[in-house]
């Protein structure tokens, strides 16, 4: 085994237990959630195996729907997220991505902020509106996804801050 898929299976673990033991018992004001299970998307290779990330993403949604009962919502925006991460990506990055020379845990830029900021926004997004399902509640699904954008990002920005491995 190479040391990039056990670096990416260890995080998978990780994240998951992480979202699962502490995150998913913490809200604020009753509705706001931070989600960052899925800072594994996002910090997923770029040169990686898309399928794998397909994959994973399909595991990682399903293993929060199963310990979150939450019918296959986690599921489906993982599964958004992760198709239109190569998008994303050269929205973000632009030339730099078609080199491939991207890495994300590195000190925190503009792109790199952007990348996680628009990942986040575009997860939330998809999660709150299949978990409301009527467009009666737009103003609550805004709320809801913008203020649990805020939280995400910043508990992302820790957690990479976190697992940074030091330069000497």
């Amino acid at each position: 085994m190479n040391s990039t898929l056990l670096v990416n299976i260890s995080r998978f673990i990780l994240l998951l237990a992480v979202q699962i033991i502490f995150f998913n018992n913490m809200g604020f004001l009753g509705f706001i959630m931070p989600l960052p299970y899925i800072l594994f998307i996002i910090l997923y290779p770029v040169n990686g195996n898309k399928s794998g990330l397909l994959t994973a993403s399909f595991l990682l949604g399903l293993m929060m729907d199963v310990f979150s009962n939450s019918g296959g919502i986690h599921t489906t925006a993982c599964l958004v997220l992760a198709f239109v991460r190569p998008s994303i990506f050269k929205f973000s990055f632009g030339v730099s991505y078609e080199y491939q020379t991207i890495k994300l845990n590195d000190v925190l830029t503009p792109e790199r902020f952007s990348f996680i900021l628009i990942s986040v926004v575009i997860h939330h997004f998809t999660l709150f509106i299949l978990e409301a399902f009527q467009i009666s509640f737009f103003l609550d699904i805004l709320l809801r996804a913008f203020l649990s954008t805020i939280f995400t990002v910043i508990s992302c920005i820790i957690i990479i801050y976190l697992i940074k491995p030091n330069k000497r």
